[in-house]
C-alpha cells in the first residue's frame, strides 16, 4: 500500500497542465521546474505527434486540483514505488 506523505502538485508547461506528482511542500515542488531531465523528457515526449514542451517553454507548478489529484493518487496506486511518480495528465503517444 502506497503511504502519501505530500501534497500533489501539477507542472504546467505554457499554462497546460501536464502530469502531477507529489512533493513534500511548494518550494519542493517548483525545484522540479529547474531540473535539466524534466525538460528534457517532456522535449522528447510527445502527445497527438507535438512535443509536450519546448526548449524556451515556461515550466510552473501549482497545487493541482481535485481531478489532477484522483489521477496521481491512481497512478501512485499502480506504480507501488518510492521513486518520484508523475501522472500524466495528457494523453501521450505510444512507440
Amino acid at each position: 500500500m502506497t503511504v502519501f506523505s505530500g501534497s500533489v502538485f501539477a507542472m504546467n508547461v505554457d499554462g497546460k497542465a501536464i502530469f502531477a506528482f507529489e512533493a513534500k511542500n511548494f518550494r519542493e515542488a517548483f525545484e522540479l521546474c529547474k531540473e535539466e531531465w524534466v525538460r528534457d523528457d517532456l522535449t522528447t515526449i510527445t502527445s497527438n505527434g507535438l512535443p509536450l514542451c519546448s526548449s524556451t517553454a515556461k515550466l510552473t507548478v501549482r497545487r493541482a486540483d481535485e481531478a489532477e489529484i484522483v489521477i496521481y493518487r491512481n497512478a501512485a496506486n499502480q506504480a507501488q514505488t518510492e521513486d518520484l511518480v508523475l501522472a500524466y495528465l495528457v494523453e501521450l503517444d505510444r512507440a
